[in-house]
């Protein structure tokens, strides 16, 4: 009976449009919350940084704490509900934007929390050493910093993504048909009459999305280890060649103090 549904699923066209409807809501919604994550994810982080030096931003560092602790505190499905039934209720606004908004202010909450200890763990010096070249605060930040913070927390906004994507699969309590919802909607009374079957076949498409985000994120890894690896060797390249022009400008010095010596 399993595999004879198995079948079934697999081989109806009607089946496979419904799961790809629903695979590419869910990919559009997680892609463009991580994008909306990311940088509202930067602009926290560096708010807070910058106001520990800077008085000024301190309102604006409230109200990123304020940000952070709600959204951090509260559940993603409640912070759905809220925008889709509270305050997004505009006639026809889009409600795949609605879900989009509400992941990547949910994303953004903790990719903030994460660069925020990825550029606290950057060496002072480089700051130190960005203004003696006569770059500002903000210049300092965006060109030094944040790309090194960004470097460091790779796996923990890798992490991120995937529980993003996941996090989706509750977007059809708004109406949206949604990778998880299809899945549903084809083990109806009326269609399969079974959930366990594609339940499972759409637990595949999970599975194989967040491999292919983790063989991404590691192959980022590796580049940037990689690149580390080029700069030490280049560096040590460069000390090699100064070191070797030194002696021979010392050797070529004792030579000609011994040849004034001998004359």
């Amino acid at each position: 009976m399993f595999f004879e549904t198995l079948w079934e699923l697999v081989t109806s066209s009607k089946y496979w449009g419904t799961i790809l409807e629903g695979f590419y809501t869910t990919v559009i919604i997680a892609c463009g919350a991580a994008v909306l994550g990311l940088a509202l994810g930067i602009i926290v982080a560096v708010v807070k940084i910058a106001a520990k030096k800077n008085k000024k931003l301190k309102f604006f560092e409230v109200i990123c704490d304020l940000y952070v602790s709600i959204i951090r505190g509260t559940p993603v499905a409640l912070q759905l509900f809220i925008l889709a039934f509270g305050i997004l209720t505009i006639r026809g606004f889009p409600l795949e934007i609605t879900a989009i908004i509400a992941f990547g202010i949910n994303s953004g909450a903790y990719v903030a929390e994460s660069l925020r200890g990825g550029i606290q763990s950057v060496d002072a010096g480089q700051d130190e050493a960005a203004r003696s070249l006569g770059l500002s605060g903000m210049q300092s930040m965006r060109y030094i910093i944040v790309p090194q913070a960004i470097k460091s927390v790779i796996p923990a906004i890798g992490n991120e993504l995937i529980a993003l994507l996941k996090e989706t699969s509750i977007v059809s309590m708004i109406g949206i048909t949604d990778l998880t919802f299809a899945a549903k909607i084809i083990g109806a009374g009326h269609e399969l009459a079974n959930y366990l079957v594609p339940m499972l076949f759409v637990a595949l498409f999970y599975l194989a999305v967040v491999y292919l985000l983790i063989f991404f994120i590691r192959m980022i890894e590796r580049h940037f280890q990689q690149s580390e690896q080029h700069a030490d060797e280049r560096k040590l390249e460069k000390c090699r060649i100064r070191m070797e022009k030194r002696l021979r400008a010392i050797d070529e010095r004792y030579m000609k103090e011994c040849t004034n010596g001998e004359n």
